[in-house]
């Protein structure tokens, strides 16, 4: 009897250890990670957790940011690649959508523009304007996620059951108020669908025709989801979303007011709904925002400790671990089943026949197939225009072919731009511009741009018909119109009344052609010709009496340029990073007329022809030091000109080229910057201070050959040698707005005119150069 009762307990422990055992060996978790915007990126602390402490990860479902994240694990990356690619200066592009430095096509227009605003219109055929939404740019963002996430995507044949953690992507449909649950096709698009945040980030019209959105808009914690989809015993629920506050947050209602839309319009997570068995973490992020991307480190770290804050009771609630070293093997074996990097073929849809050929010819391939490097550049050449920002890459493999296609949805966006800015200043140079693009695409995109500059120093205008031919070596051709009108009388700042009025009227007028050429992302040449009229007005002293009649210098002519231009800087106006070069050859042949005013000692006028070439190189470069926070950049110019005398030392002085150091320095006219031979270095230096402010000195010095001074009877004469260097120098305050820089500068211009001076404005300060330039 003893024998028996002991065999049966010995019985009834093996039974209830082998359950045990089978229970831990057979232990499924599925992750679910929240949307949440930037507060997503605590998610990657969270697999870094899980996975250094052998937690098991086997089914993840994500919503928007969290849908980012865990796609990314479940494509083979590691924890340690996915915070390598959200540390990096990259994925800022990607996020904010600002133009990647290195992927300034400048195909289309290397010329700032003095806009703060550019609003896209759709001009339709009943002459209604409608605007499209002022959502960020998905430019760099949607090659991102279809470049990252092909490899994955193509291993496991487009089925998300495949992939290296089977994984399910949220999304909403909103206009039958359905949430749909992605499970197979593109991951790119899975992702892409599930983070498409009403007023951020635009929808992407799906194969079907729908429009698809954020999935946290009707459920931003998805549990049930992974109850429903794969059935794990244990939940981890990473929820970085929104919850509802506990009492009425009187002391933040004013600051959270602005983003009540957005707290309205998403999910709100149960915290309950991981389940009795489940886990919640609910990283502390009272503080930060949704669009807080720039504190990638910070939400890494606070995604960490909350993960390692419950590791007692993950570890107690899961009993599985997973090798770490299977783990690594196994992530290898998979990712060494993606097929090469090679693309057969590139097809377009969306637009009409005609308009997709033109949209082809933008991907050119030197071998048998398309390199990733040129599917890129093809892809950045395209989005350069306005025209094409709706386009959105698919990259998909064809079995068949044993290569990537890549397919592009070329919905047009816009067919025109307006654009609007103006300038303030503490110097009466205050200036509105205003301008419009119409586009039209047929087998070749032509466009018809008219803009114009309104303001008491600066008056100017443009007309210009651009046609665009997209070959091997992409070029445009266009004939313009251009006038331009700048009176310096008066232009003295407020803190520098004692200066004289410098009584000098320059008025410019251009009919011209041009042609541009790119041979790669930030460069072009650029050959031109043109017929120009200038009209000068002067005085030859300084104390002039309203009675006075100016001097007049008109030079009509022919000129012809050739022009290699590179730029990459990241501002239009004081720049921290990037390069910009431009080399010119420029030929003139002119007729000068000369009317004698009040001030001459000139008893008649001269008509006089000249001819003459002159040669300019300019180089600017930044680098940023390691903290980020400061940067260095250096500027060097040169002139050399065979431009000869004209009739007086005055009119000789006007029309010569001009060293520009500052933003402000086109608004003085300055009598010892003006030569035609001139060589130039200068040294500037900015560093970020209270966050949004910086702070930024410069500093240039300059020396003329063969310097012009006034001769007897008010000729100029060129003297020997070279002139003493002449020094330049500014320090300030900067804050970037939405409608451009907000400065104040203390300068220093080595002119007896103007030598001291505060200057101050809002916007920016842009001027077309003159016709000669």
């Amino acid at each position: 009897m003893h024998r028996s009762y002991f065999f049966s307990c010995l019985l009834l422990l093996l039974l209830l250890l082998g359950t045990g055992l089978q229970n831990s060996t057979a232990q499924k978790v599925g992750l679910v990670l929240s949307g949440g915007g930037a507060k997503g990126l605590a998610h990657v602390g969270v697999l870094k957790v899980l996975e250094k402490n052998q937690i098991p990860i086997d089914y993840i479902v994500g919503t928007s940011m969290g849908a980012v994240v865990g796609s990314l694990y479940a494509a083979g990356y590691s924890p340690q690649d996915i915070e390598d690619l959200v540390l990096s200066p990259k994925f800022q592009y990607w996020v904010s959508g600002k133009q990647l430095e290195d992927r300034a096509f400048n195909y289309f227009s290397l010329d700032p523009s003095p806009a703060a605003l550019r609003l896209p219109l759709t001009l339709q055929s009943s002459l209604k304007v409608q605007t499209t939404g002022g959502l960020i740019s998905d430019v760099n963002l949607n090659y991102a996620l279809a470049s990252t996430l092909a490899a994955g995507g193509a291993i496991a044949n487009y089925d998300f059951n495949q992939l290296f953690v089977p994984f399910r992507a949220l999304t909403a449909e909103i206009f039958t108020r359905q949430q749909i649950v992605q499970r197979k096709g593109s991951l790119a698009d899975a992702v892409r669908n599930s983070m498409a945040v009403p007023l951020a980030f635009r929808p992407i019209r799906q194969s079907d025709g729908r429009y698809l959105f954020d999935g946290g808009l009707f459920n931003n914690f998805p549990t049930d989801v992974m109850r429903s989809e794969f059935k794990p015993d244990v939940i981890i629920g990473v929820n970085v979303g929104d919850v509802s506050f506990k009492k009425y947050p009187h002391e933040k209602d004013d600051e959270i007011l602005g983003t009540s839309l957005v707290f309205l319009s998403f999910d709100v997570a149960d915290t309950l709904a991981v389940g009795k068995n489940g886990i919640l973490i609910q990283p502390d992020l009272e503080g930060f925002g949704t669009t807080d991307f720039a504190k990638v480190k910070e939400l890494i770290d606070i995604g960490t400790k909350a993960t390692e804050a419950k590791l007692d009771q993950v570890k107690e609630r899961i009993g599985r671990r997973v090798d770490t070293v299977d783990l690594i093997k196994r992530r290898a074996a998979f990712q060494e089943k993606a097929p090469p990097t090679r693309f057969d073929r590139v097809r377009v849809s969306g637009l009409k026949e005609n308009q997709n050929e033109y949209v082809r010819k933008f991907f050119l391939k030197k071998g048998d197939y398309y390199t990733i490097d040129e599917i890129e550049e093809g892809y950045y050449r395209l989005a350069a225009n306005d025209f094409f920002r709706g386009i959105y890459p698919r990259i998909q493999y064809d079995p068949a072919t044993k290569g990537y296609v890549l397919s592009v949805d070329a919905q047009q966006s816009n067919n025109a731009t307006a654009e609007v800015g103006a300038v303030f200043s503490t110097r009466p140079v205050d200036n509105l511009y205003m301008g419009l693009e119409y586009r039209h695409l047929t087998k070749l995109l032509y466009t018809v741009g008219i803009n114009a500059n309104v303001g008491r120093f600066y008056t100017a205008g443009q007309f210009g018909f651009r046609v665009n031919v997209p070959s091997r070596l992409p070029f445009y051709m266009e004939p313009s119109v251009m006038y331009s009108s700048l009176n310096y009388q008066n232009t003295s700042s407020i803190f520098d009344r004692e200066a004289a009025s410098t009584q000098v009227r320059q008025r410019d007028f251009k009919v011209g052609l041009q042609a541009g050429l790119s041979h790669n992302f930030r460069g072009r040449f650029v050959l031109d010709g043109a017929f120009f009229s200038n009209e000068d007005e002067y005085a030859n002293i300084e104390d002039v009496s309203s009675d006075d009649k100016l001097d007049e210098t008109d030079l009509t002519g022919l000129t012809a340029a050739f022009r290699f231009e590179r730029n990459s800087l990241n501002r239009k106006m004081y720049s921290t990073k990037g390069h910009r070069a431009v080399l010119g050859l420029r030929a003139v042949q002119a007729t000068e007329l000369y009317r004698p005013g009040s001030t001459s000692i000139m008893p008649e006028g001269r008509e006089e022809d000249h001819t003459w070439l002159q040669f300019s190189a300019i180089y600017e470069g930044y680098y940023e030091a390691e903290d980020r926070k400061s940067s260095w950049g250096y500027f060097a110019e040169g002139m050399l000109s065979t431009q000869g005398q004209f009739s007086n030392f005055r009119s000789s002085l006007t029309s010569a080229p001009t060293f520009l150091p500052l933003p402000d320095s086109r608004t003085l006219f300055l009598d010892n910057y003006k030569a035609t031979r001139y060589g130039a270095l200068g040294l500037r230096y900015s560093r970020n201070f209270l966050t949004k402010f910086e702070w930024r000195t410069e500093a240039f010095t300059h020396i003329i050959h063969q310097p012009l001074q006034e001769g007897p009877e008010q000729r100029a004469v060129q003297k020997d040698g070279f002139s003493r260097p002449y020094l330049t120098a500014s320090t300030g305050i900067i804050l970037q707005l939405p409608i451009g820089p907000a400065a104040l500068h203390v300068i220093h211009y080595d002119n007896d005119a103007h030598r001291w001076s505060v200057f101050g404005h809002v916007g920016f300060l842009l001027y077309r150069g003159r016709s000669l330039q």
